[in-house]
């Protein structure tokens, strides 16, 4: 690992556990917001120490990390409660969707650097009831050119943020149904008239939505790229975000570990320490030796990212392995502790919730297995 990645995993490390963990600790089990006043110390915070926005363009003011970076400081941050869906508490602001650096001049000033300094929010709306796992064939949702404008209609499902957010990347179809070459990509600003939210109710506290779209008017100006090259983008944010995605999990599930050997050492049952049954030592071990197999197919595919490579695969494989992995390993963990494994004094029952979601968001586990064998089928 380069010496400068060390170096930032120890910054992120040091403010997790001095910073972020003792103001989460005071929050209600399942929250997953921290109160305003805190959160704003916390990311001038992290201002000030140079991790603001890490994934986005260093001359656009963020921190400007490759893939391998991001991982990094992905699966540090998700080492507190709510870090399955808000690394670090929020405390390290919020990217804006990389795809947006693939606009024009305009596009980026007006919503990529004023998110990364005004720290404003944003959503990426993409999956719709007829099929979130086929979106190049599945969106239904329609953009018709009205003018110098679009008018979109239709319905997204599964959208997060999109409650509080300002503005959002809606993808619609402007040409054939059933074919990917027909989808766009839309800039929406969150508050343009036509836009209605619906809280969808989830096993994780932190809900997402279903948007409707009813004859919602969008300057043809806020096309992000080419009319019909939707689909394209969609790829292309979708296979870089896979890998840091992966790396929260890890991250989450070592954390867990963690809470287990400590209890295993401490807990005496039947005249010996539960450490001492080897029972409960295969289930450590097992654990430990799937997550450096799943850590290291992470850092594979974020380094080949980093090279310049085509990751479509790679990003796959370390998605899927380390989401199941990190699901046996909180498994495991909760079976350690038994009772207290459900307890909500501790993060175990919550995480189990919530990495349930992983093996699904962001792709399940199915449709990547089936990518690559696709991939290997057709050699």
């Amino acid at each position: 690992m380069p010496e400068h990645l060390n170096m930032l995993r120890g910054t992120v490390v040091r403010f997790m556990t001095t910073e972020v963990r003792p103001v989460e600790e005071k929050l209600a089990h399942d929250s997953y917001a921290l109160p305003a006043e805190e959160l704003a110390r916390l990311q001038q915070k992290a201002r000030e120490a140079g991790l603001w926005c890490m994934a986005s363009p260093e001359e656009y003011g963020g921190g400007g990390l490759g893939l391998l970076g991001q991982v990094i400081v992905a699966e540090e941050a998700a080492k507190c409660r709510m870090g399955a869906y808000v690394p670090a508490c929020g405390a390290f602001g919020i990217d804006p969707p990389s795809v947006i650096w693939l606009g024009s001049e305009e596009q980026r000033q007006k919503y990529g650097v004023m998110g990364i300094k005004g720290g404003k929010k944003n959503f990426v709306a993409i999956s719709e009831a007829s099929g979130g796992s086929d979106p190049g064939h599945k969106i239904q949702t329609r953009a018709e050119r009205d003018g110098d404008d679009y008018i979109i209609n239709g319905t997204k499902m599964w959208i997060t943020a999109a409650d509080k957010a300002d503005w959002g990347i809606v993808f619609a179809r402007t040409g054939e149904a059933g074919k990917g070459e027909g989808i766009t990509a839309f800039i929406v600003d969150r508050d343009t008239p036509g836009i209605t939210c619906k809280e969808i109710g989830v096993i994780r506290s932190y809900a997402p939505y279903e948007v409707n779209f009813d004859n919602v008017r969008v300057p043809a100006s806020n096309c992000l790229g080419e009319e019909g090259q939707g689909f394209a983008i969609c790829q292309k944010w979708l296979v870089h975000a896979r890998v840091p995605y992966a790396a929260g999990v890890i991250g989450i599930a070592q954390e867990a570990l963690k809470i287990a050997i400590d209890w295993a050492c401490e807990r005496h049952v039947h005249k010996s320490r539960l450490s001492d049954k080897q029972a409960i030592q295969w289930m450590i071990a097992d654990s430990d030796m799937e997550l450096r197999a799943a850590r290291l197919l992470v850092y594979q595919a974020a380094w080949n990212g980093d090279l310049g490579r085509d990751i479509k695969i790679d990003a796959s494989i370390a998605k899927v392995v380390a989401t199941e992995t990190a699901g046996r390993v909180i498994d495991r963990c909760v079976q350690i502790l038994g009772a207290m494994g459900v307890a909500r004094e501790l993060p175990l029952e919550r995480w189990y919730r919530e990495l349930r979601i992983k093996r699904i968001g962001e792709g399940p586990s199915e449709v990547h297995r089936m990518v690559l064998a696709r991939h290997l089928l057709r050699g």
